[in-house]
Order: structure tokens, then sequence, then C-alpha cells
């Protein structure tokens, strides 16, 4: 099971199965690409990114591929955040308004120094409404805003297109075109979603790198339903399960020439255990750097301080090297 999830729907046994099943017994993803030359990578994004299971396969292949190689990985995304600064009324029962990326980015960025930033935004910055063009420009904003902060920081920066919203197990909360408000979302959000991947994927033309995440999971949905009408990685619509995160970890693994296999494990005798040891680390890193940098989002865990966290890092770092050295003797 991806560990690291707060989101524990799906089982990793399910996950060998079901995509061993929709990809064949063939790799995941086995590009001809090539490991960043970087130090620190950064991940930025909403409760999606915040569980981690697909930065914690890409971990693990790199210290299975890459024992010589010493990056640091730094999960910082977090729940409920936007990059348009837009909430919907009464978020979360009114408890506390969507947080916004640039309240904490400057403070991310001068304390974590990252070489590369992924970024994967615009699950939640539709509000879960219809299409407008208000909220697609406060998007498209707080997207721009970020790659120009990366740019200032002399960060290189990948954009992953959101995840893919399904509106299969959810339909009866979902609510028609037309309304005020939006207690529950838009049946028709996932069109939302389409339109700001495309957006994104269009910015290649000027030079920027972008990876498509929604394309990737909404290519397996629909393969899935051809046999299993009722397929889907994420129960609750949004939240993808194990199955979906190895699912958005297939784009960077192929630009990285990363191997995964179908249930989004390394291709290693003891994949299980350095996957889990990597989900752990990953853990104590992400709340340790979280309240190191600071954010307004209630209900987060207060991480350990921030020296203990990385000697600690590096401790499961090098057993893990061990282990990859004595198993390939």
């Amino acid at each position: 099971m991806y560990l690291a999830s707060d989101h524990r729907c799906g089982f990793f046994f399910w996950g060998v199965l079901l995509l061993g099943w929709m990809f064949g017994p063939s790799e995941v993803a086995h590009g001809q690409g090539r490991l960043p030359d970087v130090g620190r990578i950064v991940f930025l994004g909403d409760s999606i990114t915040y569980a981690g299971g697909y930065i914690a396969s890409l971990e693990s292949a790199i210290l299975i591929q890459h024992p010589e190689r010493r990056i640091e990985i730094i999960n910082l995304g977090l729940p409920s955040e936007t990059v348009s600064g837009l909430s919907e009324p009464g978020h979360a029962g009114g408890a506390f308004p969507r947080p916004v990326l640039e309240e904490r980015l400057e403070r991310i960025l001068d304390q974590t120094r990252p070489d590369l930033i992924v970024a994967c935004y615009g699950m939640n910055d539709g509000i879960y409404y219809p299409l407008s063009e208000e909220r697609f420009e406060a998007f498209k904003s707080g997207i721009e805003q970020l790659h120009e902060a990366a740019k200032a920081h002399s960060a290189r920066i990948i954009h992953l297109t959101p995840a893919y919203f399904d509106a299969l197990p959810i339909r009866e909360r979902l609510l028609p075109a037309g309304r005020d408000q939006y207690p529950q979302p838009y049946e028709g959000y996932d069109e939302v979603l389409e339109t700001y991947s495309r957006w994104l994927l269009e910015q290649r033309a000027r030079g920027w790198e972008v990876y498509d995440v929604h394309g990737s999971m909404k290519s397996a949905v629909v393969q899935a339903r051809a046999t299993d009408p009722q397929f889907t990685f994420a129960s609750d619509g949004v939240h993808p399960n194990a199955a979906g995160q190895a699912v958005i970890a297939r784009p960077l693994a192929e630009a990285w020439g990363l191997k995964l296999l179908d249930n989004g494990l390394p291709d290693h005798p003891e994949a299980q255990m350095i996957f889990e040891a990597v989900s752990k680390k990953q853990e104590g890193l992400k709340h340790a750097w979280l309240t190191k940098t600071g954010h307004q989002r209630p209900g987060i865990p207060e991480g350990i301080p921030i020296d203990v966290a990385k000697r600690l890092a590096e401790q499961s770092d090098a057993l893990i090297r061990l282990m990859v050295k004595q198993t390939n003797k």
C-alpha cells in the first residue's frame, strides 16, 4: 500500500493486479530519458501531491537505478491549496478558506533553494464550479506567477497537468450547470480540468516543460472501463488511490529514464521494502519542511526539527543504498 498517502484507498495487491491487467506485463514507464542533473527537487501541489505516492515511486527508482546520485527530494504539497487564490463559499464547512501558494512560495524558495520544482495544480483551482473566464484567468495568472518566481530563484520548473476528476463514483452528489453556487461539485468539472490542462500543454510552445498527467489518467480510466464500467482511481472523484498515483508517476518516470513496473514500484527484489522506507522518510521530511516554511492550512501535523529530519533521511538513504548494493552483488 502507498503508506505516504492520507487517502488510503486501494491496496498494493489490488494495484498490482489492476495495472498489470490494464497495461499488460510490460513496464509502466522506462523511457530513454535522462535523470535531471540537480541536487534538490521540490514538489509543489495540493492534497494529491501531499499524499506523495507518485513522489515515493520516483525517488525509490532513483535510489535503485542511480545509487551514486545524491538528489534530495522534498514534498511540499499542501491539501486544499490553489494557485488561483480562489475558494468556494463554505469551504471545509466554513472552517477555513483554501490556502494559496502565493502566501508561502517565497519562503519555500528562499529556504529550500531548489534546483528543480515540479508543480501540479488545477484540481482545486476551478473550485469545482463550471468553467468561467474569471476563474480560468486566475488559474493562468497563478501559474505564470509560479513560473516567474522559479526563474527568479534560478530554479528549473516542470508543470504537471491536473489529475483527472472522475464524476462516475460520486454522480449522485453532483450538480448540473446553471446554478449560482455549488456546495457539491459541478457534474462536468473534468471539462474545466481539460481546459486547464490544454492551456498548460500549449505553453510548451514557450519553452515550458509540461507533462500530461491528466491525459495519462483519463486514458487509463477509459481503457479500463471498456471491460469494467465501474472502474475508478478515485472513490471520491478527486483523490487517486495507489493505482492512480502510479499512473501520475508515469510521465516523469519516462522523461527521467526511470523503470517503474505496472504497480508503480521499481524493478527490484526489495522494491516494496524500499518504497515503504522512502515513503516514511518523505513523510518526516514533508512535515518538517511544511512546519519550517509555514502555511495557513489547519490540520497539518507539526513536523520535527528540520536538522533531525535531514539526519534521519540520510540514514534511511544510506541503508537503502546498502540494500541495493548487496542485492546487486
